[in-house]
């Protein structure tokens, strides 16, 4: 069960807040925001019980923190995310998508699809793109996921981008993938159960023998 720092009332207001502050634009909130954050506590629900990390299971409770930058991050994702698939609407999502770089310095527009569980950790400096993600994907700070030419990666399940991982063009990414700190590659593919070392074209794949959601995440049911 969710135990959030703010109930669904306390955390819309909140928001109507912060938007008002950090984008002033006279315009206001052009949807119901109320049923955004409804839906986004859903989501943050089920995507935090998959994670094994302190911070989001707190006495047996899935917790969520607005203070905590790594959750508050992914949860502004979910709201622009919902109210733009509920509504169509593109006005408040993009203010909920500027807010996020403003608060935690983290570029995902709302209309790249995240999978249902993902793990970001403090996130500054990175660029999620309009990739296709597979489930149990980690993002930590100053990764870049890109296209070249137009055309972006496709991720398999279970990958970790550590700090400074950029994965652009037309690279396909197999399961229990693992970027080390800095690692780079472009049009390149990489097979399942592989650390990636190095920068491309010199990169190297080493073996994993440790998959993703025994590192990072539990058993997710359903």
């Amino acid at each position: 069960m969710l135990t959030p720092s703010l109930d669904q009332p306390e955390m819309t207001a909140y928001l109507e807040r912060l938007l008002a502050n950090h984008l002033p634009d006279g315009r206001g909130i052009e949807i119901d925001l109320g049923a955004a954050v409804a839906q986004a506590y859903d989501r943050v629900e089920h995507c935090f019980a998959g994670i094994r990390r302190k911070y989001y299971n707190v006495g047996g409770s899935i917790a969520f923190d607005h203070l905590n930058g790594d959750h508050m991050a992914a949860f502004l994702y979910f709201v622009a995310n919902s109210a733009w698939q509920a509504t169509g609407d593109t006005s408040t999502p993009t203010k909920l998508f500027g807010l996020n770089k403003i608060m935690h310095g983290l570029d995902l527009f709302y209309s790249v699809r995240m999978p249902e569980v993902f793990l970001l950790v403090h996130p500054v400096g990175s660029v999620i793109g309009n990739a296709r993600y597979g489930e149990h994907l980690v993002v930590y700070q100053n990764c870049t996921v890109g296209a070249d030419a137009g055309i972006y990666p496709t991720f398999g399940d279970g990958v970790i981008l550590y700090s400074g991982v950029s994965v652009l063009g037309r690279s396909v990414i197999g399961d229990d993938v693992v970027f080390a700190a800095r690692s780079f590659i472009v049009n390149a593919d990489v097979p399942s159960h592989s650390v990636v070392v190095g920068q491309y074209p010199s990169h190297r794949t080493l073996e994993n023998t440790r998959p993703v959601r025994q590192r990072v995440f539990e058993p997710v049911s359903g």
